[in-house]
């Protein structure tokens, strides 16, 4: 048991480094989807990240860094339940799923801050916002599910005629159809 009388030193000022960095990666991440005008806008990822920073430097200065494991964990999965929040569903379209995914990214940029690992954070935020700014044109231009599901039929269309062939040593040969 972790003796909570002798808390591992952490200077204050890290700690007001700390915050601040996952202030301002928070608000880079936050800014991206309050431009795009999704659910958990600026506010939200702010948040996030500062609540999983102040967590996770609470864990530090209890445990110390090998004890801040379980509160990453607790972070991990309490950051579900609120990614499962904004979650929607419309009828056939499920909403909400990236921004979920990117609360949880904000969540471990702040527990990357409030660990002390800044360097680490910065360079998640740079994924981060890479992921939702520069792969959106590619999802823009990815087939339609009909298309999608015209390759799906033709794919197993295939792998079938390939499956009955193999079991027929005499039609091993693989005609275009």
């Amino acid at each position: 048991m972790t003796d909570l009388s002798q808390p591992f030193p952490v200077p204050f000022l890290t700690t007001v480094g700390d915050f601040a960095v996952a202030f301002v990666l928070g608000t880079l991440i936050g800014a991206e989807r309050q431009w795009r005008q999704r659910s958990a806008g600026l506010r939200t990822t702010v948040l996030v990240a500062l609540g999983a920073a102040a967590f996770a430097d609470l864990g530090v200065r209890l445990a110390g860094p090998a004890g801040s494991t379980r509160v990453v964990a607790y972070i991990v999965s309490g950051i579900g339940f609120l990614g499962a929040g904004v979650i929607l569903k419309e009828g056939a379209n499920i909403r909400g799923i990236n921004t979920a995914g990117t609360l949880w990214c904000s969540a471990a940029v702040g527990a990357f801050c409030g660990c002390g690992y800044s360097a680490e954070a910065t360079l998640l935020t740079v994924f981060i916002l890479a992921g939702n700014t520069l792969l959106r044109p590619l999802v823009n231009v990815w087939p339609a599910p009909s298309a999608r599901g015209d390759f799906h039929l033709a794919l197993i269309s295939l792998l079938q005629r390939i499956r009955s062939r193999a079991s027929n040593p005499a039609k091993m040969e693989i005609r275009a159809a």
